[in-house]
């Protein structure tokens, strides 16, 4: 009888055209604020959260460095499994306006270009907010900095081995925080280690704010 009643039940919901939610664990890792999943190939944009800059400094506690107030990041998600878990993304641009950049290392007049190279990186993000951003193998994460100095131009090469992040629902952000680069190449002008901080917020797929799950 109980069997019945539950067959009636459906055929009464499809009648009216209803729609059964899906399951928890039909929740994909990646859904933009309106409900809808992240399929494999959108692409995922962000710019820096407003009022904040990303920074190069030469010491984790210090404020002596490079800092920019636009910056943005592109990236074409690859696989967004049920939740959870990890999604990747292939992270294919990483700029930085040098416009909005300023230093103020001794004996450096300003900032002349911001490049990252050996793009594209692969992106984890995972269910419990942690971010990895990893190169190619073989490969490094690598930015190179063109600076004005009082002697000309110089050329500062850093590079890492991954840098690691978190993800925030409330203003759907992705945060790095004094994540440690070293200089491979460059003068003496040029401090030897670089802690890259930046927050890009929101993060959006089509215009649309992503949360994780």
């Amino acid at each position: 009888m109980r069997a019945r009643t539950l067959i009636a039940l459906a055929g009464t919901v499809a009648a009216l055209g209803l729609a059964v939610p899906a399951s928890a664990a039909d929740t994909p890792v990646l859904t933009t604020t309106d409900g809808a999943a992240v399929a494999v190939g959108d692409v995922l944009d962000a710019s820096l959260a407003s009022g904040t800059a990303a920074t190069f400094y030469s010491s984790a506690t210090g404020t002596s460095g490079i800092s920019c107030t636009s910056s943005a990041f592109s990236a074409t998600v690859t696989d967004n499994p049920a939740a959870p878990g990890a999604a990747t993304e292939s992270l294919t641009s990483h700029t930085f306006d040098t416009g909005g950049c300023t230093a103020n290392v001794t004996g450096v007049l300003g900032v002349s270009g911001i490049t990252v190279d050996n793009l594209p990186y692969t992106t984890s993000v995972s269910s419990d907010g942690t971010v990895t951003v990893t190169p190619a193998e073989g490969s490094a994460i690598q930015s190179t900095v063109r600076l004005r100095t009082l002697l000309g131009s110089i050329t500062c090469v850093y590079q890492a081995p991954s840098l690691s992040g978190t993800s925030s629902n409330a203003d759907n952000s992705i945060a790095f925080a004094n994540q440690p680069f070293t200089k491979t190449s460059g003068s003496s002008l040029c401090f030897s280690n670089a802690y890259f901080t930046a927050k890009y917020a929101p993060v959006t797929s089509s215009g649309v704010a992503v949360n994780v799950n």
